[in-house]
């Protein structure tokens, strides 16, 4: 249930370009994103500053597509999305000294130095995303960018998380 709240927006905004087009798109995702804020406020009575975070970026980008009549803008959102992560993990790591990615699984002991390469996978894989995501949007069309920007997406982060988990599977308690 976590899964499909958590890509509401995105799984809307697929749909909606697949029948209509990206401008439609766009707006549903706006749309969609101020009701998973909603949602999420209603069910949990909090919100996640990483939905607060999405919500900011897809107004704005959003906005300035539907605004200027320019799908440029929508493209770039990913981009910013990920560098802005990818910022606040490194930021979060070398200046203030804490591993952001061990206070979000606050459940998991691991050796700070296996949380480092976790938090600096996560951060390379971040800054790829953001590149992969500019070079699909400048040299594909907008249905190949819409495909990699959901499928692409879903696909590489599930890996992503399948590989840090089995990494730091040796360091996990033994449950009976």
């Amino acid at each position: 249930m976590q899964f499909l709240a958590d890509y509401f927006p995105l799984l809307l905004f697929f749909a909606a370009f697949k029948l209509w087009d990206i401008y439609v798109a766009t707006g549903v995702a706006i749309a969609a994103s101020v009701v998973q804020i909603a949602y999420f406020r209603w069910r949990r009575g909090k919100v996640q500053t990483v939905h607060w975070l999405s919500l900011a970026i897809i107004a704005t980008f959003g906005g300035a597509t539907l605004l200027l009549h320019d799908e440029t803008f929508i493209k770039w959102k990913p981009t910013v999305l990920y560098w802005l992560f990818a910022a606040i993990l490194a930021i979060g790591r070398v200046i203030f000294r804490r591993n952001l990615i061990a206070a979000l699984m606050k459940d998991l002991t691991l050796p700070d130095p296996v949380w480092a390469r976790v938090t600096w996978t996560w951060v390379a894989f971040l800054l790829a995303m953001g590149a992969a995501n500019l070079y699909v949007a400048s040299h594909f069309s907008t249905d190949a960018w819409v495909n990699f920007k959901v499928w692409g997406g879903i696909g590489l982060f599930f890996l992503l998380a399948v590989a840090t988990v089995a990494s730091v599977a040796r360091y996990l308690p033994d449950r009976p």
